[in-house]
């Protein structure tokens, strides 16, 4: 077989497929800058009357900027709790063994692989009892379920990477495990730590029906806000692809810190 020939059509694959993927994205940009009239009276790939008023509306509508605000919030309160417990987790499925271990692992994998809606009546009830309905702290705490498995599951991969030899090792210098565990082994996966951290972020950045269901005015995000952009006058396209331009704003540059860290997790098969 020719390696030129074989370059040249995986060089056009590679165009093809970014072009694929690009679209949505540019075409969501394009609409963002446009207004109502044009995107429904006019096909052009890009604005005729270009205009910032739709990230105006955003930037200045509390109902908007809230959204963003929000969940920014409960998405950091979920990625700390969600590693923070994960840690010490996945370290005891890496270093020990225990009557049922692989079991429990696979009933964590369990609650990743369970819709959101399976969970969503007993949140509602046990929330509503205990007065956190319509709080970050409610969102935060529902998406533990499906974020801490995941959180688990890479971890323990990195930390299985980690020879068992330095823990022993550190015993016997005199570590206690505590300051063996946060100065000597989470520097040795910080990469694990990043890519959990990573995805963690982006589950609950992106998951609509326990965010938009457990929340209503103080705590309700900007997925929810975006789902009910609907006026008199009907839709308010260019607004919501405003919206949802922003929306991928946060999680680039959260993927632009990590991306070295998701590389090698994708090395090591736990990506």
């Amino acid at each position: 077989m020719n390696p030129t020939g074989a370059f040249q059509k995986r060089t056009i694959f590679l165009i093809v497929y970014l072009l694929f993927a690009v679209l949505p994205i540019y075409w969501m940009v394009n609409m963002s800058f446009k207004s109502n009239q044009e995107i429904l009276s006019s096909f052009s790939l890009w604005p005729q009357d270009f205009t910032w008023a739709n990230y105006r509306t955003i930037f200045t509508d509390a109902s908007w900027y809230s959204g963003y605000i929000n969940s920014l919030i409960y998405v950091a309160i979920n990625m700390v709790i969600s590693v923070s417990v994960a840690l010490p987790a996945a370290y005891a499925f890496s270093r020990y063994r225990f009557l049922g271990d692989k079991h429990v692992f696979f009933w964590l994998l369990t609650n990743r692989m369970t819709p959101p809606a399976v969970f969503l009546l007993p949140f509602f009830q046990l929330y509503s009892t205990l007065g956190l309905m319509d709080t970050h702290w409610a969102v935060a705490l529902a998406h533990l379920v499906f974020n801490v498995p995941l959180a688990v599951w890479i971890l323990e991969g990195f930390m299985s990477g980690v020879p068992r030899e330095i823990d022993e090792t550190a015993y016997i210098d005199g570590y206690s495990f505590p300051r063996f565990f946060l100065t000597i082994f989470i520097p040795l996966i910080k990469s694990g730590v990043g890519v959990a951290a990573f995805f963690c972020f982006m589950f609950s950045w992106v998951e609509l029906l326990l965010a938009r269901t457990l929340t209503s005015v103080n705590a309700k995000p900007i997925v929810a806000t975006m789902t009910r952009t609907v006026s008199a006058s009907g839709m308010d396209w260019a607004v919501l692809a405003a919206a949802g331009t922003l929306t991928i704003v946060p999680g680039a540059i959260v993927i632009w810190f990590v991306r070295h860290y998701i590389a090698k997790g994708f090395a090591m098969g736990r990506v």
